[in-house]
């Protein structure tokens, strides 16, 4: 018997309800989440969506999205990989920084 590498386990999770997504098959454009409903093939399910890169798209050639929840057709979406990270306590801390630096005195 010949080495058989071993198939990388992906885990994909819904951007807004936050629910893991199991696909028992490839994922089609107009497919929703299981949970909450909304379109799964949208720029804030993929692993090129940067709300800090020009166009919120770090793959240079993609075209421009208006809607990053709404289904398309970008040919470079790639399901995000992996548990989406929780920014809350980052988005805290900004706030907090902002309210210092802006505060009246």
């Amino acid at each position: 018997m010949g080495w058989i590498p071993k198939v990388e386990q992906k885990r994909h999770f819904c951007h807004k309800c936050k629910n893991e997504i199991v696909f028992e098959v490839k994922l089609q454009r107009a497919d929703t989440c299981p949970h909450c409903g909304v379109d799964m093939h949208c720029c804030k399910n993929c692993e090129y969506w940067d709300p800090s890169a020009h166009n919120q798209c770090k793959e240079r050639i993609a075209e421009y999205i208006p809607d990053r929840e709404k289904a398309n057709f970008c040919t470079f979406f790639t399901f995000k990989n992996g548990v989406p990270e929780d920014t809350s306590a980052q988005i805290a801390k900004s706030k907090a920084r902002l309210d210092d630096l802006f505060k009246k005195k």
